[in-house]
């Protein structure tokens, strides 16, 4: 306890040093250079002196804006930023980023769990979308899988923190996260950049362009990404933890004049890593099976189907200036992904809740823009549309749970969940005086879903989808009429909303603006792809489970937030200091809440239940600071700079109420089931209170190029893996130290880089089928439904019980070579 109060005091005083925020990286540019692909909130450290007279350019509200004019949070990182510090995929930006959580999620290296201020999805689920909008170059990533971003041939990345429901449509309740790739240079250009380092660490990545003429340029970037295992799975023999990616992009760019341009780009990620397998908690409940003293090692033996996720895209970017204040923008975009993995909940050698799985998403979107910017009117108005579709097919094999009775028990399910959505929207800004601003926007959103859910309770092996025998035998209890089916789902809805956005803005002077705004976020309603009409309740209580029992139970509706904010970006010291500073409250209605329990079906046969309740409110209250002081220059030296950089994020989630069906009492004893408002006995998932880091940067003159030092210590409060307290899954507070040495010339780069030097241990997802008490989280049980129970231990789904955490990467030391040919 003392160390992580320690821990937290240092990063404070690091960060009073240097006092509020502007985020920390990207570029600097003169006021009135006209920037199609212009850099968001920061500063590189090089460019800091050399910037200190210019005006930073940032497109939050998808136009070209100063930074001061902005009433939004945005933190940004320009690609030679995140060179510098070895970032080596779109996770590593969330360790400096305030009330923000990046991380993978379990079994694949290329599904993102995302939060922003306490709004995400902790349960990657296929058709379920996350609060937090994901986008490529302004194309949004409909689905979790395939949006953990490598980075690459990157040109910035920029986090916007709050709903941006208005510009980025729904399900940006949260915030969202834009992943902005390199404009073709207008001269030929090759560039490679290798890495390698500990754990077998191998990365190769080629960018290369070339102008066909003054108006046609063509270029693409090329990456091997390669890792050796943290640990390995020893029943299988696999590398645990593993990276095996191959990545291309193509684009190419036609601008026949200056106020036209046309990009068509595709991108194609192939992953062929091993699947994650998770480490358990707890011994075996049935085997004894004790826990393994390494972390990253497994011992999980279901590897059907083989471990592959594959996916990418194509888009088409067009504007044209019509004239000096009106310019048409055109985004159209098609994606399409698959992912392949076997999943080992129990990571056990026995089959055990053992689920293969298939994902498979495509989407198509449309947008289309008119940017108005004349005289001290400035806006767009646009229209979006999408048609997406995500299919989730997987089993849950329980060969143990009752083997003489139902041999090979397995559950298959196919879901499918359609998106079509259009969406209307505006924002205009208006300046009343040179100090004076206001905004206004809003957004019509036309949400409509269709799913299918099919579940089979079969016998004997797996199903067909997975290998399988053909169906047949569908256990003991059974009506033969059914043939095993405990779900044949079709449903529809359409939600439709209006979220408003409004601000207005005080400039006392140049270097300070303060602002109030209030924005209204949205998130479509929608169905739960794993859901069992069986487990549906009987509401009216006639003994049956009528059609609008079983819709209501497998349906979620929308959820909203109210967010209100008040910030302050400025600079001072002679612009030494510039800082961002903002304080908000979102007031949450019917929190969409998906997870996953142990159930059984009509006939008691165990199986696996999606659910995804709307928790109901929830208030999230919280301040959040960024800063960057440029310390001096040629301190030690002709020419050297010295900077430091913090963030300090506070976050007070809590739920206002949390209505769910409870069948024990506080003390954990059986009840009748009842409905209970349990708000004050669920914490908001993966949602520390305390976000902090602290960075110095040392650049400095050396032969004929320069040479940084930088290193940041960032550090998480303890948060909780879901809404119930889950001990010895939860984590507690953690600090990671980062460091890097860079030397940099017009042509050559070379560097040492060093992430989590103190190698700390810390679970970013897991599994719990355990039985616990409803109120404290406590596991309860006498370990009496098992062989070799565990006192206190009682598995919900399968026998040996699941408590299966999964970890964040530990210390890597890796170097890195730039060369531009």
């Amino acid at each position: 306890m003392g160390s992580r109060h320690s821990v937290r005091g240092a990063l404070l005083g690091s960060i009073g040093l240097a006092a509020l925020t502007l985020a920390q990286p990207a570029l600097a540019q003169d006021a009135t250079t006209a920037d199609p692909a212009p850099p968001a909130d920061s500063q590189t450290t090089e460019e800091a002196a050399a910037a200190s007279d210019t005006e930073i350019v940032v497109t939050a509200r998808r136009r070209n804006e100063i930074l001061l004019d902005v009433p939004i949070a945005v933190t940004a990182y320009s690609g030679e930023q995140l060179e510098r510090q070895g970032a080596l995929d779109i996770t590593d930006v969330g360790d400096t980023t305030p009330n923000v959580n990046l991380e993978t999620s379990r079994g694949t290296n290329t599904t993102l769990t995302a939060f922003i201020r306490g709004v995400g999805q902790q349960d990657p689920v296929a058709g379920f979308e996350q609060g937090v909008g994901i986008y490529i170059d302004d194309v949004y990533l409909n689905r979790p899988q395939g949006a953990l971003l490598d980075i690459y041939d990157v040109e910035r990345i920029e986090i916007l923190r709050g709903p941006q429901g208005t510009l980025y449509g729904r399900n940006t309740i949260g915030g969202a996260v834009k992943y902005v790739t390199r404009r073709l240079p207008k001269e030929r250009e090759l560039r490679m950049r290798a890495n390698l380092g500990t754990y077998e660490q191998a990365d190769l990545i080629l960018s290369v362009a070339q102008p066909l003429s003054d108006a046609f340029r063509i270029g693409g970037a090329f990456a091997r990404l390669s890792r050796g295992g943290f640990g390995k799975n020893l029943t299988t023999g696999q590398e645990n933890y593993n990276k095996d990616i191959y990545a291309a992009r193509g684009t190419l760019e036609f601008e026949p004049a200056e106020s036209a341009f046309l990009r068509l780009s595709g991108d194609y990620t192939w992953d062929d890593s091993n699947t994650r397998g998770g480490h358990r908690l707890i011994p075996g409940l049935r085997s004894g099976a004790p826990v393994l003293d390494d972390e990253f090692d497994s011992r999980g033996a279901l590897l059907d189907p083989k471990q592959k996720v594959k996916g990418g895209g194509a888009a088409l970017h067009g504007e044209v200036g019509l004239n000096d204040w009106l310019k048409l923008k055109s985004i159209t975009a098609y994606r399409k992904d698959r992912s392949d993995t076997p999943i080992d909940f129990d990571a056990l050698p026995a089959t055990d809740v053992d689920v293969p799985a298939i994902y498979k998403n495509k989407q198509f979107s449309q947008e289309v823009q008119a940017v108005i910017e004349r005289g001290p009117l400035a806006g767009i108005v646009g229209a979006y549309y999408l048609n997406a579709d995500a299919q989730t097919t997987f089993d849950v094999r329980l060969y143990t749970t009752l083997p003489t009775i139902l041999p090979g028990l397995t559950a298959l399910t196919h879901g499918d969940v359609g998106t079509k959505t259009w969406a209307v929207f505006g924002d205009f800004s208006y300046d009343f005086t040179e100090q004076l601003s206001a905004s206004l926007g809003g957004r019509y959103t036309n949400d409509k879903r269709d799913s299918k859910v099919f579940r089979q309770t079969l016998i004997r092996g797996g199903s067909p989808t997975f290998g399988g025998a053909p169906p047949f035998g569908f256990g003991v209890g059974f009506p033969a009429s059914t043939n095993g089916v405990t779900s044949d789902f079709e449903g529809k809805r359409t939600d439709t909303a209006f979220t408003p956005r409004a601000s207005i803005a005080f400039k006392p002077n140049r270097d300070h603006n303060i602002y109030a705004s209030y924005a209204r976020g949205f998130k479509g309603g929608g169905f739960d792809p794993r859901g069992l009409t069986t487990s549906a309740p009987d509401l009216n209580g006639n003994r049956i489970r009528d059609p609008e029992e079983i819709y209501e139970f497998m349906a979620f509706d929308p959820e909203t937030v109210d967010s209100y904010e008040l910030g302050w970006k400025g600079s001072v010291f002679d612009r030494r200091l510039n800082f961002a500073l903002a304080v908000f409250q979102a007031d949450y209605k019917d929190v969409q809440v998906p997870g996953s329990v142990g159930g059984s079906t009509l006939t008691g046969v165990p199986t696996f239940v999606g659910v995804t309740t709307n928790a109901g409110q929830a208030r999230f209250r919280g301040v959040e600071l960024e800063s960057n002081l440029r310390v001096g220059e040629s301190l030690a030296t002709a020419g050297d700079r010295l900077n430091l950089a913090g963030t300090l994020g506070y976050l007070e989630a809590e739920y206002r109420e949390f209505i769910t069906v409870v069948n024990r009492n506080p003390a954990g004893a059986s009840i009748t089931p009842i409905e209970v408002d349990m708000a004050d006995f669920r914490e908001v998932q993966n949602t520390p209170k305390w976000t902090m880091s602290g960075s110095v940067d040392y650049d400095t003159p050396v032969g004929d190029g320069r040479l940084n030092a930088n290193a940041t210590l960032s550090y998480r409060s303890k948060s909780q893996q879901f809404e119930l307290a889950s001990p010895g899954l939860d984590q507690k507070g953690f600090a990671l130290l980062d460091a890097n040495l860079v030397w940099r010339s017009d042509r050559f780069t070379v560097g040492l880089h060093g992430k989590n030097l103190t190698n700390k241990k810390y679970i970013t997802a897991g599994y719990n089928f355990l039985n616990q008490n409803p109120y404290t989280g406590e596991y309860i049980g006498r370990g009496a439904r098992v062989p070799n129970g565990q006192p206190g231990l009682d598995p919900t789904l399968g026998t040996e019980g699941v408590l299966t955490a999964y970890y964040g990467n530990p210390r890597q030391l890796f170097l890195s070579l730039g060369v531009n040919f």
